[in-house]
């Protein structure tokens, strides 16, 4: 299985990514099991995510790229508020 891969970028650096064009999604603190149908990248603009999978755990944040695998299962434990944008099937390994 793929691994959850993260980049700090600043916000004029992801914006050239196109994530102006991307969906949003807000999360108040929470945590639930979430499993990924396809590929997702993400950009961070603020919040404290820990997501676990059966391999890792990653802490996010704002300022983060993030890309989930297709087929990852993990459980997101919200801390803080989180906004992000996200799109599917873009590779940040290109960036």
């Amino acid at each position: 299985m793929d691994k959850i891969k993260t980049r700090k970028l600043s916000l004029e650096e992801a914006k050239k990514l196109g994530i102006d064009s991307w969906d949003t999604w807000e999360c108040e603190p929470d945590t639930f099991d979430w499993e990924y149908a396809e590929q997702e990248t993400a950009y961070v603009f603020e919040g404290d995510v820990i997501v676990k999978t059966g391999e890792q755990t990653v802490h996010i944040t704002g300022g983060m790229l993030v890309s989930f695998p297709k087929g990852l299962k993990c459980t997101w434990e919200v801390r803080e508020k989180i906004r992000k944008v996200y799109t599917f099937n873009f590779d940040i390994d290109n960036i």
